[in-house]
């Protein structure tokens, strides 16, 4: 996603805030809770990771359980077998619990610039209901990538018992809008919910990080119930992001921390249960695109925001 204009907002100090060693701190966290489910598809352009970095090392599943380079199982269905839910959830410690993951845009938004053009309420002002995303240089479009590590997101969590929900399968010609994206998560009383996007920033710009919501309580808004619980879904989210992937917090916004926080997002700003956007890296950037572009990074990508979210859930 990329973020034009004077909407970027420093983070908000709350009950005492961890500060700018936040990230580094949390990536201490144990990674034992979704470890075992650590393993490497590789797909797509730039494959390996090329980034120099450690890798994160455990026994691969069984090859029937491994999701090709859409994030997808071998022989499952194109077709989802209910719009955007989870077939079934397994016993596990997160059983119960309900994920709902936002892949950001879709495929098809760039064939219907009309729908996607129109304006709707976010509480704080009219927004448009979607754009087409950003994409690398190569071409590579963050639709495609957000719903790649939506896929692989989901595996992961529903073998730890959670209810997983996607606002888009790819099973719609374009959307949802920001406003429905934020009403998915609210009707499915989502114990948490995540967005997946990429940034276009200038080239040069490196580096991720996790968009929190502010205090809104304006018009249809009222997000000051879920501030407070969002920031600790984002810190761990972060934290385990930096574990797993070994990327480095974004060094162009959130002054080193990876954090943000933001008022004039639509799909946090209408959220009434927890949520945070992770910008998971910059497509403009040829270094953080070849990333992007590896399918064993982007499985990766979906083991640390997945344990991110784990421990959340589990406290």
């Amino acid at each position: 996603m990329s973020y034009a204009g004077p909407d970027f907002e420093p983070s908000q100090p709350r009950r005492p805030r961890r500060g700018p060693l936040t990230v580094a701190l949390a990536a201490l966290v144990p990674g034992a809770l979704l470890g075992w489910l650590v393993y490497e598809t590789v797909g797509g352009p730039g494959d390996g990771d090329g980034s120099g970095r450690a890798t994160v090392r455990s026994s691969p599943p069984a090859a029937s359980s491994a999701p090709t380079d859409d994030g997808k199982k071998p022989g499952a269905s194109s077709a989802p077998a209910a719009p955007g839910t989870s077939a079934s959830a397994a016993s596990g410690p997160l059983k119960g619990k309900v994920v709902v993951i936002d892949p950001g845009h879709n495929p098809g938004n760039f064939q219907h610039t009309s729908e996607i053009n129109r304006k709707v309420d976010i509480g704080t002002n009219r927004k448009e209901c979607d754009t087409t995303g950003t994409s690398t240089n190569d071409g590579y479009p963050e639709a495609k990538f957000t719903l790649d590590v939506a896929h692989r997101m989901r595996t992961l969590l529903e073998k730890q018992g959670a209810t997983v929900k996607l606002t888009q399968d790819g099973d719609r010609p374009y959307g949802p809008c920001v406003d429905e994206r934020a009403r998915i998560g609210n009707k499915a009383k989502a114990d948490a919910v995540v967005s997946i996007h990429a940034d276009g920033s200038g080239a040069g710009n490196r580096g991720f990080h996790v968009i929190l919501p502010g205090a809104v309580h304006a018009g249809g808004a009222d997000t000051r119930a879920i501030v407070a619980p969002s920031r600790d879904l984002g810190e761990r989210v972060a934290g385990r992001f930096v574990a797993v992937t070994g990327s480095a917090p974004s060094d162009y916004i959130g002054d080193g921390t990876g954090l943000v926080t933001r008022k004039d997002l639509g799909g946090l700003n209408l959220s009434t249960v927890p949520k945070v956007f992770v910008e998971c890296g910059n497509m403009r950037d040829s270094e953080d695109a070849a990333l992007l572009t590896s399918g064993a990074w982007r499985q990766k990508a979906a083991q640390g925001i997945s344990e991110g979210i784990v421990s959340f859930l589990r406290g």
